[in-house]
């Protein structure tokens, strides 16, 4: 076994690969950039090496600084992650050359499999099913137009070494083609020194489901049965679940052993992952297979108790496998939720800055039991599990030169059902400010009901958010626990305050029992009687809820009972009352004297200023082109400017016609959010 590892990555999949390590006994190595000096995964490393610059192809994926780095650390093996150089064969020739154990797949399974137009091929010369698609290199924009006018739209562009959702690209006519081309190719240059495209028919209403293998050098092969990926948003997967509520077991053997037969095709030897697209009739087609471990890997080690990158390890070292395909078993469910570095209220943009508050909550250890790679047998019944892989810490910097997901937050339970409201009291109970962040728009999927009936496709977002995410409005039943609970906190909050003036002894006299609580433009008068164990707060209608909890005044997390259930706020303080988030609802909520809350309907709404006339930078980025001039008349939907932020790029395009009569920024600046990049007359 290796004595010394060095991580070819950042951020959380860095600290992962570290934890495992670290179990294992094998000292670490982190590299980072300039902007990463105070990472995370460098503060838990063993020894930490400087590779360069912020971006990334100055840093990461510069293979003579990652060489430089092992030869200076003496590290016998490397852990590529995901991303960067993880599916490079020249990273995995050159480790090869000096003798530096690869910790994945050989470099033939890298270049068969790893590149999305080689695997395509063979896999049909395999025999198996695969969307229709072009599978030769496409020289320009001019030649994408025409192959996706024969292929059919909608299409996909997708770079040939991609991964994350970048370089992708959805084209339903051939102006979004020439634009998706060029696009895609400039994001597959930046993320991945490898700007080759594909393009292949778009399948509408699909399911993606990918089979998770594990290989060694011996011959032999196992699945570790299935994740469900399909709600994702640009491509870009937000939500897996491990099993999926779609498979029967046939589907799921049929789709494993394929998996594993093209898989020894090639040699492939480590983790990696078969990924299919699945239609309504479980007919299921070969999409690509990526040949690292994958982002969502978590659910599939809570359902099975294996560690993939232990395992990754031990067939890197030389090992045979320690289990066996009768060994594998898929116990409760599992449920990852990606919390990205994206402002849901704003089109989901990359957001960037200091965390000021991050606060995960309280990780539980559960699920399936193994010991040696063997099973044991199943976990207590009604125990639930809450993981949460992060590569960052409250003070932190948020940086727009990675990926934008800072957190995987996973729970487990022995049904799925049990394993969704895990989760929904795991996101009500995730602490983080200073930056947007989709924690709201999660908890608003774990609540709908397409995902909770398990009847989802890739689709789901655009169907079911077609406008945006603007928040959730909660039904009459949780507004009144919240009603009834911020009543019951502003009393505490208001007794608290009395105390500190010294102007009562009778506190409970000054302070009052009956209140108007307003929130989500309802109101509700109530009447709070407290107890020593609490507060029964009285509705109007007779109706009462008992609400009991250690809160005190500037906590920013409240949990409570409400009528013997569970309630997790989230708090903030506003003049009179409280900012509460809870279930992907983000309200102000007013706690008034009855005359106070009079008056206050009296009040004039203050309105936001006119914007409509300029152009506002959505996300903190780099301006990469400007598409019009000052005097110019532009129509609606007319692309403006290029926004490159976090490795995508972004084409802001007008809402309306008009005529350009300012232009404040030019290609390479950057700038911050709301910063006005034109005006118009």
């Amino acid at each position: 076994m290796f004595n010394k590892i060095l991580i070819a990555n950042r951020g959380e999949i860095a600290c992962r690969v570290i934890k495992t390590a670290r179990k294992m006994g094998i000292g670490t190595v982190a590299i980072y950039s300039d902007a990463d000096k105070h990472a995370l995964h460098v503060e838990m490393a063993d020894e930490a090496v400087h590779i360069g610059p912020p971006p990334a192809n100055q840093s990461y994926i510069v293979i003579d600084k990652v060489m430089d780095a092992i030869r200076q650390t003496g590290a016998q093996a490397v852990h590529p992650g995901y991303g960067f150089l993880s599916e490079n064969a020249k990273f995995a020739e050159a480790l090869e050359a000096e003798g530096v154990v690869f910790v994945g797949p050989p470099k033939g399974a890298i270049e068969a499999m790893g590149d999305k137009i080689t695997s395509k091929k063979i896999a049909q010369e395999a025999d198996v099913s695969t969307v229709p698609g072009y599978m030769g290199l496409i020289e320009d924009a001019d030649e994408a137009v025409k192959i996706s006018q024969q292929i059919g739209y909608p299409v996909m562009i997708k770079a040939s070494a991609g991964g994350g959702g970048k370089g992708m690209r959805i084209a339903w006519n051939d102006e979004e083609a020439r634009e998706g081309f060029q696009s895609s190719k400039n994001e597959a240059a930046n993320s991945f020194g490898d700007d080759r495209i594909f393009i292949e028919k778009f399948v509408t209403q699909p399911r993606h489901i990918e089979i998770q293998v594990l290989c060694d050098t011996h011959g032999n092969g196992i699945y570790l049965g299935e994740r469900e990926c399909s709600i994702q948003r640009r491509n870009q997967k937000v939500v897996e679940e491990a099993p999926s509520p779609f498979l029967d077991e046939a589907t799921r053997r049929a789709m494993g052993e394929q998996a594993v037969a093209l898989a020894k095709a090639v040699g492939y030897a480590s983790a990696g992952t078969v990924e299919f697209i699945v239609d309504g009739d479980k007919n299921f087609y070969f999409l690509e297979m990526n040949t690292r471990l994958q982002v969502e890997h978590p659910v599939t080690e809570l359902i099975t108790g294996v560690d993939l990158v232990e395992q990754m390890i031990r067939v890197a070292a030389g090992e045979p496998l320690s289990i066996t395909q009768d060994d594998v078993k898929l116990t409760g469910w599992a449920i990852e939720n990606r919390l990205y570095a994206e402002d849901p209220y704003r089109n989901f943009l990359p957001s960037i800055g200091r965390l000021t508050r991050y606060r995960p909550p309280q990780e539980v250890a559960a699920g399936p039991l193994l010991e040696n790679g063997k099973w044991q047998g199943d976990a207590p019944s009604g125990e639930t599990a809450v993981r949460n892989d992060t590569g960052v810490y409250e003070g932190g910097e948020i940086s727009m030169y990675y990926d934008p997901m800072i957190a995987k937050l996973c729970t487990w339970a022995p049904t799925r059902e049990q394993a969704i409201e895990a989760m929904r009291v795991a996101l009500d109970s995730f602490e983080v400010e200073g930056i947007g962040h989709n924690l709201p728009f999660l908890s608003a999927v774990m609540d709908h009901p397409k995902f909770v009936s398990g009847d989802m496709t890739t689709a789901f977002i655009a169907e079911e958010y077609p406008d945006g995410f603007n928040g959730v409005e909660l039904p009459e039943g949780d507004l009144r626990r919240i009603a009834a609970s911020c009543a019951a906190m502003h009393r505490v909050a208001e007794i608290r305050r009395t105390r500190v003036s010294g102007r009562m002894d009778n506190h409970e006299r000054k302070v009052g029992k009956r209140w108007v609580v307003t929130l989500q433009g309802q109101e509700y008068t109530v009447q709070v009687n407290a107890d020593r164990d609490g507060a029964t707060v009285k509705f109007e209608d007779g109706a009462a809820l008992r609400v009991s909890s250690d809160w005190t005044p500037g906590d920013q997390l409240a949990v409570l009972d409400v009528d013997g259930s569970p309630l997790v706020l989230k708090v903030g303080k506003i003049s009179g009352g409280f900012r509460i988030r809870n279930r992907g609802a983000d309200m102000k909520v007013h706690v008034r004297r009855p005359r106070a809350a009079e008056l206050a309907k009296l009040m004039p709404e203050k309105l936001p200023p006119d914007t409509s006339k300029m152009l506002l930078c959505p996300m903190p980025g780099l301006i990469v082109k400007i598409d019009v001039e000052v005097g110019q008349e532009v129509q609606e939907g007319q692309a403006l400017c290029t926004v490159e932020a976090m490795k995508m790029e972004n084409i802001l395009r007008a809402e309306r016609r008009g005529v350009v009569s300012k232009i404040n920024a030019g290609p390479g600046d950057s700038l911050a959010v709301d910063d006005v990049i034109m005006e118009f007359e």
